[in-house]
């Protein structure tokens, strides 16, 4: 696997997927083997685009649930071929819808691999409706646990807070891609 930074990478075809992914947790890895499935399908490489930090660990603070290495390591391991790492910061954050479409169109994604709230660009004005003017786009429906509610890494780090580790580690799903990091369990 490679990893780059944002705007360092050109392909002639891809199947993409953008999002924080802080957490990697039970949703993001189904998206992520879906989005794998297709690639393998199309014959093309899967492109992950992640932050770092994660938008909500800039903007409110929260938890990291983990850190940038483990998490290129964990995609490795989910089979991800190119990793771009954008720096999110207050530059990232100031571009447009423009901008961030004109960066993945260097990508030539043949399919954008996205869950239903995905939002881009400055204040979050783009969203699913404006990929779609520019690319193919899959949405993913949320993954749901055995409770019925939707696996968020929200959730996650309010049952860190609560001290239901086992609940949340549970929702993670790291076995098999990675033990989870000791920084968690504290």
């Amino acid at each position: 696997m490679k990893v780059h930074k944002a705007k360092s990478l050109q392909l002639t075809g891809c199947i993409l997927t953008i999002g924080a992914l802080d957490g990697l947790h039970k949703g993001h890895q189904a998206l992520i083997r879906f989005a794998k499935q297709r690639a393998q399908e199309l014959n093309v490489p899967l492109v992950v685009y992640t932050f770092d930090p994660p938008p909500k660990v800039f903007f409110q603070h929260a938890k990291l649930l983990l850190p940038v290495d483990e998490k290129i390591t964990m995609l490795e391991n989910l089979g991800v071929q190119h990793v771009i790492i954008a720096p999110f910061d207050a530059n990232y954050i100031s571009q447009g819808t423009d901008a961030f479409i004109e960066e993945l169109s260097y990508l030539h994604p043949l399919e954008i691999c996205e869950g239903h709230d995905f939002r881009f660009g400055r204040n979050r004005e783009g969203d699913i409706t404006t990929l779609r003017k520019h690319f193919h786009v899959s949405v993913f429906d949320p993954v749901l646990c055995e409770s019925g509610n939707v696996i968020s890494s929200t959730r996650i780090r309010s049952l860190f807070v609560q001290g239901k580790v086992n609940e949340a580690l549970e929702l993670l799903d790291w076995d098999g891609i990675k033990a989870a990091p000791m920084h968690l369990i504290k």
